[in-house]
């Protein structure tokens, strides 16, 4: 007997140059906005002056807080929500990678919510309130824009945790892929692969279900096919219109069916060392998903089909192949991970991944762990 619920509310505004109607969409939400966004990209793209310029067109004044990171920190959560406060704004603006969409989203809810962001978390509190959202992706990684979820990092504990929360999602996101055309070729193999990973451990979690396992092997279609040929020529725009799909069905999937053991025992790696994430998925989606696919054979023969494999005995041989030709091959051990860190890593991804954990088709014990790490060192 076949029982699912799926929910979902995003309203999702897809295609070439839809970035034009940010001020037409902000207008609706009040007569501020806080624009929340990282150093140096939007302003280098010019994306920023544009969103300015489209909001005084629409009669809506902002107010800029440009000191999100990547791996944003709840710090950096806690000085946007004042500044959301002080300046008396009714809604905020995510505007650029993923990381400023998630530090966004969790200002939204922190300006309303006050206190210790780590209690929501852990779930040690819960609130359905938060500021309203507009998301603005200028990568294809994350998926944040179709998602309740915002990853961010506590300095002092290095615990690297999404807050989960429906009231941000965004009540609109803005998903052009000419804000994609800019990104280095190293960023775009970093973020194209984390949105491939999104679609594969939505897939193979334990608690996917019909309408997810729909929407990622889509985006596994999508993300395998366009990632290689948009890192051999970036000017290819209907392969940019793919890898954006891939990214917000990636993220939309793991809404539901939450990551599995992959971004379970990256999100301590790029906690302790602050590293690019999708370096991090690179150096141990080989040696994790080699200990994975007994979890679920049938799974892993259909993905390898999707990227050009025949069956599951073949799907490592071609992962390891995709990032070869991304230049994405790495270890642990080359972006700073050290053994004697193997014991933190695998304690913290525990405590901070324990779902993730559970999802995965095979769950790892504490000592399985340990040695992935190892390997991937």
């Amino acid at each position: 007997m076949l029982e699912f619920q799926y929910n979902l509310p995003v309203n999702l505004v897809f295609g070439r140059g839809k970035s034009d109607e940010i001020g037409k969409i902000a207008a609706g939400l009040g007569g501020r906005v806080l624009i929340v966004t990282g150093g140096s990209s939007t302003k280098r793209s010019g994306l920023l002056e544009k969103t300015g310029a489209l909001l005084k067109e629409s009669g809506v004044s902002y107010v800029i807080f440009d000191k999100v990171t990547p791996n944003p920190v709840t710090t950096t959560v806690y000085e946007g929500a004042g500044l959301a406060l002080a300046e008396n704004c009714q809604a905020v603006i995510a505007l650029g990678g993923g990381s400023s969409l998630d530090a966004g989203k969790a200002i939204a809810f922190q300006a309303v919510n006050g206190g210790d962001i780590s209690d929501y978390i852990f779930g040690r509190k819960y609130s359905d309130r938060a500021l309203p959202v507009i998301a603005v992706p200028t990568t294809c990684g994350t998926g944040s824009e179709g998602n309740g979820f915002a990853v961010v990092t506590n300095p002092d504990t290095m615990d690297k945790k999404s807050l989960r929360c429906k009231a941000i999602i965004p009540v609109c996101s803005i998903i052009d892929p000419l804000l994609m055309t800019t990104m280095p070729r190293s960023t775009l193999a970093a973020v194209g692969f984390d949105a491939l990973c999104h679609n594969m451990d939505a897939y193979i979690s334990r608690i996917a279900q019909p309408l997810v396992e729909i929407q990622a092997l889509e985006g596994v279609r999508l993300a395998a096919g366009s990632l290689r040929k948009l890192y051999r020529n970036p000017a290819d725009l209907d392969c940019w219109d793919q890898l954006c799909l891939a990214s917000t069905l990636g993220g939309m999937a793991i809404n539901t069916a939450g990551v599995t053991a992959l971004h379970g025992m990256e999100h301590p790696v790029s906690g302790l060392k602050d590293i690019v994430h999708g370096e991090g998925l690179a150096a141990l989606a080989p040696v994790v998903f080699e200990e994975s696919i007994a979890g679920a054979p049938h799974k892993f023969s259909i993905l390898s089909k999707l990227m050009g494999g025949r069956d599951e005995n073949d799907f490592v041989l071609k992962i390891r192949g995709l990032l070869e030709e991304l230049q994405l091959n790495t270890t642990l051990g080359e972006l700073g991970i050290n053994e004697d860190e193997v014991d933190w890593l695998a304690g913290n991804c525990m405590k901070v991944s324990a779902a993730s954990i559970a999802n995965h088709p095979v769950v790892f014990s504490l000592e399985t762990v340990k040695s992935i790490y190892r390997k991937a060192i």
